[in-house]
């Protein structure tokens, strides 16, 4: 089974960028799809973006034009560049894979009991 790290978060100014990276330990990464998901104080955990294992792409309305996912495979990582970033976006970053390409982001939290530790992103003057 796949497991993951997330890192790259930190503190950066509104319209500042970052790159968060999740990289993954076991086999077969290349069969999973990947999905980023964030929870800010007080929240529900949402999906930020996914990328399946042919490489599509699903961003949440609020990053279209942002934000972009990408994976390199050789490396096994999944990466999200976050550009003019907005006090909104500040929360904790979490990725999670799964074999199946869901499209109900509400039912895949239901479905997945392992998350791990995430990475803070905090967009603040």
């Amino acid at each position: 089974q796949v497991r993951f790290v997330e890192s790259g978060g930190g503190l950066v100014q509104p319209g500042g960028s970052l790159r968060l990276s999740c990289t993954a330990s076991g086999s077969l990464f290349d069969i999973y799809a990947v999905y980023w998901y964030r929870q800010a104080p007080g929240m529900q955990r949402e999906l930020v973006a996914k990328i399946t294992n042919g490489g599509s792409t699903t961003y949440a309305d609020s990053v279209k034009g942002r934000f972009a996912i990408s994976r390199d495979n050789v490396k096994s990582i999944v990466y999200l560049q976050m550009n003019n970033l907005k006090p909104d976006d500040t929360a904790v970053y979490y990725c999670n894979a799964d074999r199946r390409d869901y499209s109900d982001y509400e039912q895949y939290l239901e479905d997945h009991d392992y998350w791990g530790q995430g990475t803070q992103v905090t967009v603040s003057s």
